[in-house]
């Protein structure tokens, strides 16, 4: 069945997700975080009915992430590598 593929994909970025929300011991703010698929066979996950402190939470943690991730890759980059090095 061609949507048993999108639901594994789905079930395992849920899992991602859940072991994540579990060390920011935010597991249960999240208790109906399940693996679904929609009615074309793409894996879905759905959050649940959630707080809106913990939405907003969840909100700042990705943008902290997204933030982090193109600070590292702004400081990785040959440009910034060159300009960074000292002239000879």
């Amino acid at each position: 069945m061609p949507y048993v593929r999108g639901w594994n994909r789905a079930r395992r970025s849920a899992g991602t997700s859940a072991d994540q929300l579990v060390r920011l011991g935010l597991d249960s703010d999240f208790p109906g975080l399940v693996a679904d698929v929609n009615v074309v066979g793409d894996g879905v996950v759905h959050l649940g009915t959630v707080r809106h402190e913990a939405a907003e939470l969840l909100a700042k943690l990705i943008t902290a992430g997204l933030r982090a991730e193109l600070h590292d890759a702004t400081a990785e980059s040959p440009a910034t590598a060159r300009q960074a090095a000292p002239a000879t």
